[in-house]
């Protein structure tokens, strides 16, 4: 990549967007280093879609089982004894909605899939006694493998969700502790099942994205730009 071409890539990206990129203490103001880094960024953010996605459905799904289980009922959202926070009854409330706009089928299942991530890890936060509500006697069953305290499940769980939303809104990642973020995906992966954990283990492909960074920055090897 020359300069010429790297600074009308800048444009199509909006100046604003490559600005984070170019001041990058690896670009150093160079357009094509900043450039290499924003193809590394993309590649990288990609990489974690498996492991981000192992860990939101084992997570949700899990804590699915728990709560119906607990409440004798696969919807138990509508459960009268329950209380959840208004935000979580409106999460629910625009899944069902968005179900019935398509014509789609009011199932547990299908509502389950509908829900946002942060639905779930809401449902580790303080709430309206979730504590007594939730954890104690369901959710902390979807975790066989986590012995601590509900708060400190849900911190990291809750700063993957903030990473998650990151990546899908393009947003830069590349200045964070991204083996730290992985190893964190793993180890909450982990808590729910061990055998899942072990499957990402052997398929995910960030660790290499990560190993390569400084060859793609050189220009030793190419990303899909």
């Amino acid at each position: 990549m020359d300069l010429a071409t790297a600074t009308r890539l800048a444009q199509t990206l909006s100046n604003d967007r490559f600005a984070t990129y170019l001041a990058s203490p690896e670009a150093g103001g160079d357009p094509v280093r900043a450039m290499r880094l924003y193809g590394w960024n993309v590649e990288v953010s990609a990489a974690f879609w498996g492991p981000l996605q192992a860990l939101e459905v084992a997570t949700r799904n899990a804590m699915h089982r728990e709560l119906s289980g607990a409440f004798g009922r696969p919807d138990w959202w509508h459960e009268p004894g329950l209380v959840l926070t208004h935000v979580a009854q409106d999460q629910v409330g625009g899944a069902e909605d968005a179900l019935r706009r398509r014509g789609r089928s009011l199932a547990p299942g299908a509502v389950v899939a509908e829900l946002p991530f942060g639905f779930w890890v809401a449902l580790l936060a303080k709430g309206l006694n979730y504590e007594m509500q939730l954890w104690r006697p369901a959710l902390r069953h979807a975790f066989p493998q986590y012995k601590g305290a509900r708060r400190d499940l849900h911190k990291p769980l809750d700063y993957l969700r903030e990473f998650r939303n990151r990546i899908a809104h393009h947003e830069p990642i590349f200045s964070r502790h991204l083996v730290a973020d992985l190893a964190s995906i793993r180890a909450l992966i982990g808590y729910v099942c061990a055998d899942t954990d072990a499957w990402v283990g052997t398929s995910e492909r960030a660790s290499v994205v990560i190993s390569r960074r400084s060859d793609v920055l050189s220009g030793a090897r190419n990303v899909w730009f």
